[in-house]
């Protein structure tokens, strides 16, 4: 966590600042991605007061207190980040994955499907078979990033399918209608 501490009205003293860091070190186990922390520490007679600015993963949390001692308000800021910081994962947790809301859709890839499941179309196509041949098929294939292609072959006027392989080489396929 970066963790940059401004005095605004005083100089202020180490020990505020060697204070304030150890306690939103504290805050760590709640932050997945470094953060970044903004302290402002200020005096006014009898009021000392504590506003943390806490950035990380595209939210931010702010808190702000006061009090009669500074030992006082930056323990009760923190505990306040600590809450927020609390709920803001557990609002995460309580999402759906992925998988749940878009089925069909796997969440984390590597996962074997569950077998007892029954099997949906997720997707239908409609194609239009080019008349070409199987070189000129090949050359659309390598010249785009799908895996395969369906075509009318030019000399034998049957339905093809021309599909890279995982070694980089292609197949054909080709129909008896």
């Amino acid at each position: 966590m970066n963790i940059s501490v401004t005095f605004r009205t005083n100089e202020g003293e180490s020990w505020q600042k060697t204070y304030v860091e150890e306690k939103m070190e504290r805050l760590n186990k709640y932050l997945d991605v470094p953060a970044e922390a903004h302290i402002i520490l200020s005096t006014e007679k009898f009021r000392n007061v504590v506003e943390i600015n806490l950035s990380a993963n595209g939210w931010t949390v702010n808190a702000k207190e006061e009090s009669k001692d500074m030992h006082l308000a930056v323990d009760s800021c923190v505990d306040k980040i600590e809450k927020q910081l609390k709920k803001q994962r557990e609002k995460n947790r309580q999402h759906k994955p992925k998988s749940i809301r878009h089925p069909g859709v796997k969440a984390v890839e590597g996962l074997e499907e569950d077998e007892d499941a029954p099997t949906k179309v997720v997707e239908t196509r409609k194609v239009v078979l080019k008349p070409m041949s199987l070189e000129e098929a090949v050359l659309e294939l390598e010249g785009n990033k799908t895996r395969f292609l369906i075509y009318r072959d030019t000399a034998s006027e049957k339905v093809s399918l021309v599909y890279r392989l995982d070694d980089g080489n292609f197949a054909h396929i080709e129909t008896n209608s």
